[in-house]
């Protein structure tokens, strides 16, 4: 797949057209208390609504997707919740993230893996490997990320390649990023009715329009993501001129 370059978004010639869209995947605690149903269930069923919107992203012409599936924050969860999100992970990449591959959907992730357990860190690596020439949509999966460590890191980085401070501009930032390839976003969705980014992404969204809806992730799918990028045309991108 050849990755879109990072370039600057006022010459962009459509600014009416969200090519590049990010997700903050968030109610999945809320739908399964709604229900009676255990968190895990309410997980379960965000996979689900995953791929659906991935399928609906194909269909929208969409060809950039980045959700977030787990933060640094994330860790402080219960540990039985933490670990049934490992094995969700896991078997969306045996079960859903292959049927996607079908359809020429690239996967990569990108965030720490550290602190990911040994054979889930392999299965993630043999996806993206097994994907990595499909380019009918790149789908970027956060996971373990935080977008202040994301900064710091970068910001290391430049350090330890020995740049003088004159030199470090947004160019060197934008290249130690941890997914450089991954183009700028045009349109930020929050679900379930909460109005912040939780630390999601803070570089690339500089200049991204924010949506956000009350629709519980479990529930999100086609419709809503039409009507994001509708209300998302019907903006008027200035990127900081009048």
């Amino acid at each position: 797949m050849k990755t879109a370059a990072r370039s600057d978004p006022a010459t962009e010639a459509d600014h009416t057209s969200a090519r590049t869209v990010a997700i903050i995947m968030d109610g999945n605690g809320r739908w399964a208390n709604a229900r009676g149903l255990p968190v895990e269930a309410g997980h379960r069923e965000g996979t689900r609504a995953l791929r659906r919107t991935v399928e609906a992203a194909i269909d929208l012409g969409i060809t950039t997707l980045a959700v977030y599936a787990f933060s640094t924050e994330n860790w402080s969860r219960p540990a039985d919740e933490v670990a049934a999100l490992m094995i969700i992970l896991g078997e969306t990449i045996e079960k859903e993230l292959p049927d996607l591959a079908e359809q020429g959907v690239r996967t990569r992730f990108f965030g720490r893996r550290d602190r990911v357990p040994g054979d889930l860190r392999e299965r993630m690596a043999e996806l993206e490997r097994k994907t990595q020439d499909l380019d009918t949509l790149g789908l970027w999966i956060a996971f373990d990320y935080g977008g202040r460590a994301e900064l710091i890191d970068a910001t290391r980085r430049c350090i330890e390649d020995g740049l003088a401070a004159a030199e470090v501009d947004e160019a060197a930032i934008a290249t130690r990023l941890n997914a450089p390839d991954l183009p700028e976003i045009d349109l930020l969705i929050r679900t379930s009715g909460e109005f912040r980014i939780s630390n999601f992404m803070l570089w690339e969204t500089a200049y991204s329009e924010f949506v956000f809806t009350d629709t519980l992730w479990p529930d999100f799918g086609a419709a809503d993501l039409e009507d994001a990028l509708a209300v998302f045309a019907a903006r008027d991108r200035r990127f900081g001129g009048r």
